[in-house]
């Protein structure tokens, strides 16, 4: 990065307002991203029904609206790369592709909040986002005035074509110019996911004061193989990065992929369940047009969001590993609730039959608890205790999960 940007960070540290600090993801954002699903499939001769565009984008926010998405908590509609023109405007600044969005940006968002929803969009630390669009690069504070001038709701900022040494001052930069608009915009950050993956242990004290949430590992894939390679870097929790998360930033495995076309139902349910524990955003990427309704009555999970937005934001963690079963737990509000998974990696056709202790369950001694399914919230034990035996059945690629209350 150019002298000028190390300087301006190096002053702003004195007196920065933090991303942290803005007042926003309070609870892990909801809403709808594109890429997973859609890619960047700018075709909109051949296929118009497809391509990042406007028309596509303001289709998913009617159907958050008419199908029940935003009344269950989902609020962003957010389009990823391959939004812009490929070149700067005559005075820097970022442009939209007129084709594919002849209302500009100001209009989208417009329509956006015109249904109660909020527009995210994407750019990139690098000279060239992803997919080789204009990145930041020397453009930081331009590029955060123009999205505030377009009353962009969300940032989600992307990290290819970029010097990673740079991640631990440009990230902070970013998040500085957007503060200083004045225009509340969640900060979505990929900085620790391009470290982590070329071996450089992620600065999480300096993330959570930048970001309001950060992807740790690698992109989401619609595969079940996909699924469990994020959930054991997860589980590794290496640098303890379960202790930055809270109300106000987030650990990010990415985009949930239910309704897409790689999991099994039960898949489904393991993604969707998990993301809850791990206190994740819940981003959907999946054709809202064409979605199954099983995989729409999941996302819609009134009793797993509930887990997945507890105001305390503690993030669940593994706590143990027994042959292809994990057991996951996570505190819950009031204290003395909690959230359990267990989760079968085993693709076997037998269900596994897994002996636990109320203790291993996160049951107290002393302390007698109502155990419930957490996708119905139907009872499954009353009056349970931390010293009795347990045998759960968890499905091959499954999930069984419980939200556990203390009895008063």
């Amino acid at each position: 990065m150019m002298d000028s940007l190390i300087i301006m960070v190096l002053l702003a540290t004195v007196s920065m307002t933090t991303a942290l600090d803005n007042g926003l993801a309070l609870t892990p954002p909801m809403g709808w991203l594109s890429w997973e699903r859609f890619r960047c499939n700018v075709d909109c001769v051949n296929d118009p029904d497809n391509c990042i565009s406007e028309k596509l984008i303001k289709q998913m926010a009617d159907l958050m609206i008419s199908e029940g998405y935003k009344d269950a908590g989902y609020e962003y509609v957010c389009s990823d790369d391959c939004w812009q023109s490929m070149s700067r405007a005559a005075n820097g600044s970022l442009v939209a592709d007129p084709q594919r969005f002849p209302s500009g940006i100001k209009g989208l968002a417009d329509y956006v909040h015109s249904k109660g929803l909020k527009l995210g969009i994407y750019e990139d630390f690098g000279h060239l986002t992803c997919e080789g669009y204009p990145g930041s690069e020397f453009y930081l504070q331009l590029d955060a005035q123009t999205f505030a001038s377009w009353e962009v709701d969300l940032l989600k900022f992307d990290g290819c074509n970029s010097q990673r040494e740079d991640f631990d001052r440009g990230y902070p930069a970013m998040s500085f110019y957007l503060n200083q608009t004045g225009r509340p915009m969640v900060f979505t950050c990929e900085w620790p996911d391009y470290q982590t993956t070329h071996g450089i242990m992620p600065n999480y004290t300096g993330i959570r004061d930048a970001c309001n949430y950060w992807r740790n590992w690698k992109d989401v894939q619609d595969s079940w193989d996909s699924i469990i390679d994020i959930i054991d870097h997860m589980g590794d929790d290496v640098g303890n990065f379960s202790s930055f998360a809270g109300p106000g930033g987030w650990n990010n495995p990415d985009q949930l992929i239910v309704g897409d076309f790689g999991l099994s139902q039960e898949q489904e349910r393991v993604q969707f369940g998990m993301w809850a524990m791990m206190a994740s955003p819940l981003m959907m990427s999946v054709d809202l047009r064409n979605i199954r309704p099983e995989s729409k009555a999941l996302l819609q999970n009134k009793n797993i969001i509930a887990i997945n937005q507890d105001p305390r934001g503690i993030m669940g963690v593994r706590t143990q590993q027994m042959g292809s079963v994990e057991l996951w737990n996570r505190p819950l509000t009031p204290v003395g609730n909690m959230a359990t998974a267990l989760i079968n990696k085993d693709t076997h056709g037998k269900p596994a039959i897994v002996p636990v202790t109320g203790s291993d369950l996160g049951l107290v001694s002393g302390s007698l608890y109502t155990i419930y399914d957490a996708f119905t919230m139907s009872v499954v034990y009353n009056n349970a205790s931390s010293n009795v035996n347990y045998k759960i059945i968890v499905n091959p690629t499954g999930i069984t999960m419980f939200n556990i209350q203390l009895q008063k």
